[in-house]
């Protein structure tokens, strides 16, 4: 007998469940996301294997794995609803207001500081769209985790993806100026290697690259760094304090040089600029909420990576 929650629930409904599932990373996480109880998602998969006649998931206390045949329907279910969404919306026309929920991964500095206020421009040109600001320096994994689209500054290397290069963020290096009490202020990057330094540990460790401005000629040196991390924020702290010389986005530390608290050593050089790319899967269709954003960052980032 059907259950009553599964009377009005079409085999498109649980496709939409079980995709959700897979993208969600648990059946908790789905019911949250749908809105609904853990038991009700839990019932529309059972639904839908048994309108397959096939086991979907494997689930023990501690995880959740795709069978064979779960894969497969995975791969269609996300083809078929791309194939229903792209219908609707032509039939309906693009004039759908952008509503729903979006999950947004971005740089953990970047993401607190340049990106904020696009952010809130965004939101506050469409009231339906809800938005999970995810501040992690590290590349997503879109299916597992439910990423709608991410940041990225660095390189993207993954076929599986689109990536829109958006703009370039410069780097310099600076210091404290008590770090020059004793010491004459550097020019050149042969001046620059003596110095105590510190390490951004994402764009480098133990070598320091700079390319000159006027003809792109590039000086390399090792280093052994007194501080190594994965904060660009530590790092500039770290910088403030006099423990060394680092590289630094240069938005990061225009008021700092502004104000003197920090020196632009060598300035004619700096280290190569890092792209910042737009990423996200490829799909037959992109809700009304992702186009816009995707087309607000398009328009803000140019301007504010520095």
């Amino acid at each position: 007998m059907t259950s009553p929650d599964m009377a009005g629930m079409d085999r498109i409904g649980l496709m939409q469940t079980f995709v959700r599932i897979v993208e969600a990373g648990s059946l908790s996480a789905a019911a949250a996301q749908l809105g609904t109880s853990q038991p009700t998602v839990s019932r529309r998969l059972q639904a839908l294997e048994r309108s397959l006649g096939l086991k979907l998931l494997q689930r023990s206390t501690h995880a959740m794995k795709l069978t064979d045949d779960g894969a497969r329907c995975f791969a269609h279910a996300k083809t078929l609803l791309d194939g229903w969404q792209a219908m609707t919306a032509d039939l309906r026309g693009v004039k759908d207001a952008p509503e729903g929920h979006l999950r947004v991964l971005v740089p953990h500095a970047f993401g607190q500081d340049q990106l904020i206020a696009p952010l809130m421009a965004y939101m506050q040109r469409h009231p339906q769209v809800t938005v999970e600001w995810l501040l992690h320096d590290r590349r997503p994994d879109f299916i597992a985790e439910g990423i709608d689209c991410a940041v990225q500054v660095g390189a993207v290397d993954d076929p599986a993806v689109v990536a829109v290069r958006l703009a370039e963020v410069p780097r310099i290096v600076v210091a404290a100026p008590e770090l020059f009490r004793e010491r004459p202020l550097p020019r050149q990057p042969d001046d620059l290697e003596a110095l105590p330094w510190l390490a951004l540990q994402t764009f480098y460790r133990n070598e320091v690259a700079l390319v000159r401005h006027a003809d792109g000629v590039t000086r390399r040196f090792a280093i052994r760094p007194r501080l190594s991390t994965d904060s660009l924020y530590a790092l500039r702290n770290a910088i403030l304090s006099g423990l060394g010389a680092g590289i630094a986005s240069a938005w990061l530390v225009k008021g700092d040089v502004e104000a003197g608290r920090l020196l632009h050593l060598a300035p004619e050089w700096g280290a190569p600029r890092l792209p910042v790319y737009l990423v996200y899967p490829h799909a037959r269709f992109y809700p009304a909420r992702l186009q816009t954003f995707l087309a607000a960052m398009r328009e803000a980032v140019p301007t504010i990576a520095g």
